[in-house]
């Protein structure tokens, strides 16, 4: 840098005006608002709207087919939406609405708040009321008349919500944790009781 552009820069500097305060700003209501869009299980945070499988059906195939397949059954990298069912248990279980996930707000709220790809919240209330029944029908958990709202929505189960449970780490496995270490004679050999996939735990030696 030259003498003169340094010259240039410490006038520059030296003008400027002073910092008001601290940067930033307390958040609006409006703004809050905007992202407090997170819906519960139990139901709290849906909008008012409704939806029918027949309507989900056509938005379905303009919005998400090409990358979740016409059935919901995934295509390339894209995740399935539907199917899996007994699958669990197995070396490479299909984990979709109808076979894994526990709840229906948490296919609602990706729903709203990311799809379609690269155009998250762009859907209404009723567009992903909609969409969340047509998926539902994908996996044989409603029928083709059904119209999703938000008066029925705690009413459908998914079959896996008993497979999930509270994480209690904190009370039962933090504390083994905290014990003095085991140095010898700690026990029987090791064994392998279940493995990540075909091929990827070694054998026990």
């Amino acid at each position: 840098m030259s003498n003169w552009a340094r010259l240039s820069l410490l006038a520059t500097l030296a003008a400027a005006p002073a910092a008001a305060g601290p940067l930033g700003r307390p958040a609006l209501p409006a703004e809050i608002a905007a992202w407090n869009i997170d819906i519960r299980p139990d139901g709290a945070g849906l909008p008012e709207g409704r939806g029918s499988v027949t309507d989900g059906e056509a938005l379905y195939a303009e919005a998400c087919a090409a990358c979740h397949g016409d059935f919901g059954e995934g295509l390339g990298r894209y995740p399935a939406l539907a199917g899996g069912q007994g699958t669990l248990k197995a070396d490479r279980p299909t984990k979709t609405v109808g076979s894994f996930w526990p709840h229906l707000s948490t296919l609602f709220d990706y729903t709203r708040r990311a799809m379609p790809a690269y155009q998250g919240q762009s859907l209404t209330a009723d567009q992903v009321y909609a969409l969340t029944a047509y998926i539902l029908n994908l996996n044989d958990l409603v029928p083709a008349d059904f119209t999703l709202r938000r008066q029925n929505f705690t009413t459908i189960r998914l079959p896996n919500v008993a497979g999930f449970r509270p994480d209690d780490r904190a009370t039962v496995e933090d504390p083994l944790f905290h014990q003095p270490p085991c140095r010898e004679a700690c026990g029987t050999r090791p064994q392998i009781t279940a493995r990540a996939s075909p091929g990827l735990t070694p054998d026990a030696r």
